[in-house]
């Protein structure tokens, strides 16, 4: 692939996911990352992208709303109301919580009214919602922040986890398949495995079109996690594999439109 393709598609992939790793735009066309690296200098010569700390961003308006939370968020809301809650039961009154920036983890946030005392998290969308509570304690983390997103990422970021510990964690994903847990943004990425690091009991919660997928970067595998927590259209084989594995699921009831 010639310098001036490999530097289109590296701009049409900033354009959609509005920021990448140097490894995920790496394996996006297919060259190493030292030639990533020259092909992010010539395109921020031409004011197209930023060069941040392991990655870059767009300068550009974003093309796709692929991404976007808000967007996000309107995708299997009944399934993530029933996951949320199922969620929000198996967490304690008065435990903190480290939370991801998943839709599927503002669900759970949503539910946890009173229950807990401290929120430890990189989403703005949850940091938000307890805003003007005077009953939780917020660590909202350092990091750059992604507005469209929603979410907050980084070395800062990683180091916030990396230096925090809670009782649960609270994390999503793009995929779930048999051999462990996966994610489309390896800045991501990164984030979350701080976050495991830092939690005595780790939660997954996943919608039932996550089931079967693997996406771009393996996050982890069953070993780090305690509990998986679905909606009751997830497919009953993949539930049974991750039973066997002596995983926790949680299938919860999805109510009727």
């Amino acid at each position: 692939m010639q310098a001036e393709e490999r530097q289109s598609k590296i701009e049409a992939y900033l354009q959609k996911a509005e920021f990448a790793s140097l490894e995920e735009l790496s394996n996006h066309v297919g060259a190493s990352i030292s030639t990533v690296r020259r092909d992010l200098t010539a395109l921020e010569g031409h004011s197209s992208v930023r060069r941040t700390h392991g990655g870059a961003r767009t300068l550009q308006q974003p093309k796709s709303d692929e991404f976007v939370f808000n967007v996000r968020d309107t995708h299997q809301v009944a399934e993530k109301d029933a996951i949320g809650e199922a969620c929000a039961a198996l967490i304690s009154p008065g435990q903190n919580v480290i939370m991801d920036s998943g839709t599927t983890c503002f669900h759970v946030a949503k539910c946890l009214g009173d229950k807990v005392a401290q929120i430890i998290t990189n989403s703005l969308p949850i940091a938000n919602l307890f805003s003007a509570s005077n009953r939780h304690e917020v660590h909202l983390s350092g990091g750059v922040i992604y507005p469209r997103l929603g979410v907050l990422v980084g070395p800062s970021a990683v180091d916030t986890f990396a230096r925090m510990h809670a009782d649960v964690a609270v994390l999503s994903g793009s995929g779930i398949a048999e051999d462990g847990i996966y994610n489309s943004h390896a800045l991501i990425v990164d984030i979350q495995r701080a976050m495991i690091a830092g939690a005595a009991k780790v939660i997954f919660c996943f919608d039932h079109s996550k089931f079967g997928r693997r996406s771009t970067f393996f996050l982890a595998d069953f070993k780090d996690v305690d509990v998986i927590v679905t909606d009751s259209l997830a497919p009953a084989p993949l539930v049974a594999v991750l039973r066997a594995q002596g995983l926790e699921v949680v299938v919860a009831p999805v109510a009727s439109s």
